[in-house]
Protein backbone atom coordinates (compact mmCIF):
# COMPACT_ATOMS: atom_id res chain seq x y z
CA UNK A 1 0.00 0.00 0.00
CA UNK A 2 2.90 2.28 0.79
CA UNK A 3 4.41 1.85 -2.68
CA UNK A 4 0.99 2.17 -4.32
CA UNK A 5 0.31 5.50 -2.59
CA UNK A 6 3.67 7.00 -3.50
CA UNK A 7 3.38 6.00 -7.16
CA UNK A 8 -0.34 6.76 -7.51
CA UNK A 9 -0.10 10.08 -5.66
CA UNK A 10 2.67 11.19 -8.00
CA UNK A 11 0.76 10.10 -11.12
CA UNK A 12 -2.61 11.52 -10.01
CA UNK A 13 -1.19 14.78 -8.60
CA UNK A 14 -2.32 14.39 -4.97
CA UNK A 15 0.07 15.81 -2.40
CA UNK A 16 -1.98 14.28 0.43
CA UNK A 17 -1.57 10.74 -0.95
CA UNK A 18 2.15 11.16 -1.66
CA UNK A 19 2.67 12.40 1.89
CA UNK A 20 0.67 9.49 3.28
CA UNK A 21 2.75 7.03 1.27
CA UNK A 22 6.06 8.40 2.56
CA UNK A 23 4.47 8.57 5.98
CA UNK A 24 3.88 4.81 5.76
CA UNK A 25 7.46 4.23 4.60
CA UNK A 26 9.01 5.95 7.60
CA UNK A 27 6.57 4.24 9.93
CA UNK A 28 7.55 0.86 8.52
CA UNK A 29 11.09 1.76 9.59
CA UNK A 30 9.77 2.73 13.03
CA UNK A 31 8.05 -0.66 13.33
CA UNK A 32 11.39 -2.31 12.53
CA UNK A 33 13.05 -0.26 15.29
CA UNK A 34 10.37 -1.41 17.75
CA UNK A 35 10.75 -5.06 16.73
CA UNK A 36 14.55 -4.94 17.04
CA UNK A 37 14.24 -3.31 20.47
CA UNK A 38 11.99 -6.13 21.71
CA UNK A 39 14.32 -8.76 20.24
CA UNK A 40 17.44 -7.24 21.77
CA UNK A 41 15.80 -6.67 25.16
CA UNK A 42 14.59 -10.26 25.42
CA UNK A 43 17.89 -11.70 24.19
CA UNK A 44 19.84 -9.73 26.81
CA UNK A 45 17.30 -9.90 29.63
CA UNK A 46 19.76 -11.86 31.82
CA UNK A 47 22.93 -10.10 30.67
CA UNK A 48 24.63 -8.81 33.85
CA UNK A 49 26.14 -5.87 31.94
CA UNK A 50 22.69 -4.31 32.10
CA UNK A 51 22.58 -3.54 35.82
CA UNK A 52 18.85 -2.81 35.91
CA UNK A 53 17.82 -5.01 32.99
CA UNK A 54 16.88 -4.10 29.43
CA UNK A 55 13.42 -2.67 30.12
CA UNK A 56 14.37 0.84 29.00
CA UNK A 57 15.24 -0.30 25.49
CA UNK A 58 11.54 -0.06 24.70
CA UNK A 59 11.52 3.54 25.93
CA UNK A 60 14.60 4.32 23.86
CA UNK A 61 12.99 2.86 20.73
CA UNK A 62 9.76 4.73 21.47
CA UNK A 63 11.69 7.99 21.85
CA UNK A 64 13.48 7.40 18.53
CA UNK A 65 10.17 6.69 16.81
CA UNK A 66 8.68 9.87 18.26
CA UNK A 67 11.57 11.95 16.91
CA UNK A 68 11.11 10.36 13.47
CA UNK A 69 7.40 11.16 13.68
CA UNK A 70 8.19 14.80 14.44
CA UNK A 71 10.55 15.06 11.48
CA UNK A 72 7.87 13.54 9.23
CA UNK A 73 5.39 16.17 10.41
CA UNK A 74 7.81 18.95 9.47
CA UNK A 75 8.46 17.46 6.02
CA UNK A 76 4.74 17.01 5.33
CA UNK A 77 4.08 20.62 6.38
CA UNK A 78 6.88 21.95 4.17
CA UNK A 79 5.75 20.00 1.10
CA UNK A 80 2.13 20.98 1.67
CA UNK A 81 3.02 24.69 1.93
CA UNK A 82 4.95 24.43 -1.32
CA UNK A 83 1.98 22.81 -3.07
CA UNK A 84 -0.36 25.40 -1.55
CA UNK A 85 1.73 28.16 -3.13
CA UNK A 86 2.02 26.30 -6.44
CA UNK A 87 -1.24 24.34 -7.07
CA UNK A 88 -1.20 21.39 -9.47
CA UNK A 89 -4.07 19.56 -11.24
CA UNK A 90 -5.41 16.47 -9.44
CA UNK A 91 -7.14 13.38 -10.88
CA UNK A 92 -9.67 13.17 -8.06
CA UNK A 93 -11.51 9.89 -8.81
CA UNK A 94 -8.38 7.76 -8.99
CA UNK A 95 -6.77 9.52 -6.02
CA UNK A 96 -9.86 8.99 -3.82
CA UNK A 97 -9.89 5.25 -4.61
CA UNK A 98 -6.24 4.89 -3.60
CA UNK A 99 -6.81 6.89 -0.41
CA UNK A 100 -9.75 4.66 0.60
CA UNK A 101 -7.63 1.53 0.19
CA UNK A 102 -4.87 3.19 2.23
CA UNK A 103 -7.30 3.98 5.04
CA UNK A 104 -8.56 0.37 5.08
CA UNK A 105 -5.00 -0.95 5.46
CA UNK A 106 -4.27 1.50 8.27
CA UNK A 107 -7.47 0.68 10.17
CA UNK A 108 -6.77 -3.05 10.03
CA UNK A 109 -3.20 -2.46 11.25
CA UNK A 110 -4.37 -0.17 14.06
CA UNK A 111 -6.97 -2.73 15.18
CA UNK A 112 -4.33 -5.47 15.31
CA UNK A 113 -1.95 -3.31 17.34
CA UNK A 114 -4.71 -2.10 19.66
CA UNK A 115 -5.83 -5.65 20.45
CA UNK A 116 -2.24 -6.75 20.93
CA UNK A 117 -1.51 -3.84 23.24
CA UNK A 118 -4.61 -4.59 25.31
CA UNK A 119 -3.61 -8.22 25.70
CA UNK A 120 -0.04 -7.21 26.56
CA UNK A 121 -1.20 -4.79 29.24
CA UNK A 122 -3.77 -7.25 30.61
CA UNK A 123 -1.18 -9.98 31.05
CA UNK A 124 1.23 -7.51 32.59
CA UNK A 125 -1.31 -6.32 35.14
CA UNK A 126 -1.77 -9.90 36.36
CA UNK A 127 1.98 -10.43 36.57
CA UNK A 128 2.45 -7.29 38.64
CA UNK A 129 -0.67 -7.67 40.82
CA UNK A 130 0.06 -6.77 44.42
CA UNK A 131 3.23 -4.82 43.57
CA UNK A 132 1.98 -1.71 41.79
CA UNK A 133 -1.76 -1.93 42.35
CA UNK A 134 -3.41 1.39 41.62
CA UNK A 135 -0.58 2.58 39.37
CA UNK A 136 -1.37 0.77 36.13
CA UNK A 137 -1.24 4.07 34.30
CA UNK A 138 2.51 4.20 34.97
CA UNK A 139 3.12 0.82 33.35
CA UNK A 140 2.41 1.54 29.68
CA UNK A 141 4.85 0.11 27.16
CA UNK A 142 5.89 3.24 25.27
CA UNK A 143 7.59 1.20 22.55
CA UNK A 144 4.30 -0.56 21.76
CA UNK A 145 2.47 2.76 22.06
CA UNK A 146 4.87 4.31 19.53
CA UNK A 147 4.02 1.59 17.01
CA UNK A 148 0.29 2.14 17.55
CA UNK A 149 0.62 5.94 17.29
CA UNK A 150 2.48 5.61 14.00
CA UNK A 151 -0.34 3.56 12.46
CA UNK A 152 -3.02 5.81 13.95
CA UNK A 153 -1.23 8.82 12.46
CA UNK A 154 -1.26 7.12 9.07
CA UNK A 155 -5.00 6.51 9.39
CA UNK A 156 -5.55 10.18 10.26
CA UNK A 157 -3.66 11.39 7.20
CA UNK A 158 -5.69 8.98 5.05
CA UNK A 159 -8.97 10.37 6.42
CA UNK A 160 -7.81 13.94 5.80
CA UNK A 161 -6.74 13.03 2.28
CA UNK A 162 -10.12 11.47 1.48
CA UNK A 163 -12.04 14.45 2.87
CA UNK A 164 -9.89 16.97 0.99
CA UNK A 165 -10.16 15.03 -2.28
CA UNK A 166 -13.93 14.65 -2.00
CA UNK A 167 -14.40 18.36 -1.31
CA UNK A 168 -11.94 19.28 -4.03
CA UNK A 169 -13.82 17.19 -6.59
CA UNK A 170 -17.22 18.55 -5.51
CA UNK A 171 -16.36 22.25 -5.26
CA UNK A 172 -13.13 22.61 -7.21
CA UNK A 173 -11.17 23.48 -4.07
CA UNK A 174 -7.79 22.13 -5.15
CA UNK A 175 -6.12 23.96 -2.25
CA UNK A 176 -7.79 21.57 0.22
CA UNK A 177 -5.40 18.78 -0.76
CA UNK A 178 -2.25 20.51 0.56
CA UNK A 179 -4.26 22.12 3.38
CA UNK A 180 -5.14 18.62 4.62
CA UNK A 181 -1.43 17.84 4.70
CA UNK A 182 -0.78 20.86 6.93
CA UNK A 183 -3.55 19.94 9.38
CA UNK A 184 -2.33 16.36 9.51
CA UNK A 185 1.22 17.55 10.17
CA UNK A 186 0.07 19.66 13.13
CA UNK A 187 -1.85 16.77 14.72
CA UNK A 188 0.99 14.31 14.12
CA UNK A 189 3.48 16.77 15.64
CA UNK A 190 1.36 17.02 18.79
CA UNK A 191 1.29 13.23 19.12
CA UNK A 192 5.04 13.15 18.58
CA UNK A 193 5.61 15.70 21.34
CA UNK A 194 3.41 13.75 23.75
CA UNK A 195 5.38 10.56 23.12
CA UNK A 196 8.73 12.35 23.38
CA UNK A 197 7.66 13.84 26.72
CA UNK A 198 6.52 10.49 28.15
CA UNK A 199 9.48 8.40 26.99
CA UNK A 200 12.09 11.00 27.90
CA UNK A 201 10.71 11.19 31.44
CA UNK A 202 11.46 7.48 31.83
CA UNK A 203 14.87 7.70 30.16
CA UNK A 204 15.81 10.60 32.47
CA UNK A 205 14.50 8.79 35.60
CA UNK A 206 11.92 11.46 36.38
CA UNK A 207 10.27 10.82 39.76
CA UNK A 208 6.66 9.63 40.01
CA UNK A 209 5.21 11.47 43.06
CA UNK A 210 2.21 9.18 43.45
CA UNK A 211 4.33 6.04 43.50
CA UNK A 212 6.86 7.62 45.87
CA UNK A 213 4.04 8.46 48.27
CA UNK A 214 2.86 4.85 48.15
CA UNK A 215 6.36 3.55 48.94
CA UNK A 216 6.72 5.97 51.85
CA UNK A 217 3.37 4.91 53.24
CA UNK A 218 4.28 1.22 52.86
CA UNK A 219 7.62 1.55 54.69
CA UNK A 220 6.75 4.15 57.33
CA UNK A 221 3.26 3.05 58.38
CA UNK A 222 4.05 -0.27 60.17
CA UNK A 223 6.39 1.15 62.83
CA UNK A 224 8.79 3.92 63.79
CA UNK A 225 10.93 3.72 60.64
CA UNK A 226 11.32 6.93 58.70
CA UNK A 227 12.68 7.37 55.18
CA UNK A 228 15.64 9.74 55.14
CA UNK A 229 16.34 9.49 51.42
CA UNK A 230 14.38 7.89 48.57
CA UNK A 231 15.22 7.46 44.90
CA UNK A 232 12.61 5.62 42.85
CA UNK A 233 12.67 5.20 39.09
CA UNK A 234 11.21 3.07 36.35
CA UNK A 235 13.49 0.46 34.74
CA UNK A 236 10.94 -1.09 32.38
CA UNK A 237 7.22 -1.64 31.76
CA UNK A 238 5.72 -2.36 35.19
CA UNK A 239 9.15 -2.54 36.85
CA UNK A 240 10.72 -0.02 39.21
CA UNK A 241 13.96 0.17 41.18
CA UNK A 242 14.56 2.05 44.42
CA UNK A 243 17.41 3.20 46.66
CA UNK A 244 16.08 3.88 50.15
CA UNK A 245 17.79 5.13 53.32
CA UNK A 246 15.70 4.28 56.43
CA UNK A 247 16.18 5.70 59.91
CA UNK A 248 14.82 3.58 62.80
Amino acid sequence: MMAAEIVAGTIFGSMAIVADGWHMATHAAAMLIAALAYFYARRNAHNRRFTFGTGKLGELAGFASAVVLGVIALLIAADSLHRLASPAPIRFDEAILVAVFGLAVNLVSAALLHDGGHAHGHDHDHAEAGHHHGHAHHDHDHNFRAAYVHVAADALTSVLAIGALLAGRAFGWVWLDPAAGIVGAIVIASWSWSLIRDTSSVLLDVAEPGLEAEVRDLLESPGDARIADLHLWRVGPGAHAAIVSVVG
